[in-house]
């Protein structure tokens, strides 16, 4: 395996195109209709949460940032000393920055995206700043099995950063199967520092995913995009609205691509019909509390250590540890 630090050296996992064609297709043929989440991050989609991160109404990104920054060096205590720290969704790594100046003597940082040309711009612009820390970057689908690069140091042990409550993306069923990969690929002595958004006021909530300025509802429209240009589907995106609601029994955002009329639409040799208002399901943010997300960790052997919140409590970040 390459150990060079050139942008060249990124590891490339990405789901190839049949895999997203099967997974757009049975995501249409299943009732209600549905996207995998994951298939908002093509280039454009990552450009275009990295500016929903930046605006007013989306909290979760200001209150981790602040949680990071403020409890950075006592996180990396948690973490100890010459980890292999692998982040899931690196994105632009902007929350990263403050945990890698504050840890000890790490072995490498691995940052995991889906997005191919967005994780290789990124991992070039933390080799400038952190030219002594190995940054090897890994183009996976996060939620997937998917192998570590083999860093020129020797880690004493992994570690798993996981922020942005994107693991309130899944349903139960799917965030243990989640949580159980991590602890697999932590393995004795590792652990998890992941972020989860906490549940508030609906207003709070349903405001931060439909945001004045529409960013949000772009963001959600650019799966259609991603598809069209991928699978050479033929989605009508003006034929569509977006749709975020919070379910107060769920504790979910529910985040949909409405359609505003009836029509048919072509993915690659099938065709599928949609009605006037009919939902295409393209993700689902849940919301926790700490002890109810620690008895959902604790079911694959994951023991909470530590936490940290913002002052207003809307936000929180968790440092877990494998059970003995």
């Amino acid at each position: 395996m390459d150990k060079s630090n050139s942008v060249s050296a990124l590891i490339d996992q990405q789901p190839g195109r049949d895999e997203f064609l099967e997974d757009v297709i049975a995501g249409l043929n299943a009732t209600p209709k549905q996207l995998p989440s994951k298939y908002l991050y093509d280039q454009r989609g990552s450009q275009l949460f990295d500016e929903i991160c930046r605006l007013d109404e989306y909290y979760p990104t200001r209150c981790e940032d602040w949680i990071i920054k403020r409890y950075s060096h006592e996180m990396a205590e948690q973490i100890g000393p010459g980890v292999m720290l692998v982040e899931y969704g690196s994105g632009s790594s902007t929350k990263t920055e403050a945990l890698l100046h504050a840890l000890d003597r790490p072995a490498a940082y691995v940052p995991v995206d889906i997005s191919r040309d967005h994780l290789g711009l990124t991992a070039k612009q933390l080799r400038e700043k952190f030219p002594k820390i190995e940054v090897l970057p890994v183009c996976a689908d996060f939620t997937q099995p998917f192998d570590l690069p083999q860093p020129r140091q020797d880690p004493t042990h992994t570690a798993v950063f996981f922020p942005g409550s994107t693991i309130g993306n899944f349903e139960v069923p799917e965030k243990l199967v989640m949580l159980q990969q991590i602890a697999d690929l932590c393995g004795r002595g590792g652990g998890l520092l992941i972020g989860i958004d906490l549940q508030k006021d609906v207003e709070v909530l349903e405001a931060a995913y439909n945001d004045a300025r529409g960013v949000t509802a772009e963001f959600n429209l650019n799966m259609l995009r991603h598809i069209n240009r991928e699978l050479a589907s033929d989605f009508q995106l003006d034929e569509f609205d977006h749709r975020a609601v919070y379910d107060s029994e769920e504790h979910r955002i529910e985040i949909s691509l409405v359609s505003s009329s009836q029509q048919k639409v072509s993915v690659s040799d099938q065709t599928f019909h949609i009605e006037k208002n009919e939902k295409i399901l393209t993700e689902y943010s849940h919301k926790y509390t700490i002890g109810g997300f620690a008895d959902i960790a604790a079911e694959v052997g994951l023991m909470l250590r530590r936490s940290w919140t913002d002052e207003q409590q809307r936000f929180a970040v968790l440092h877990f540890a494998l059970l003995d």
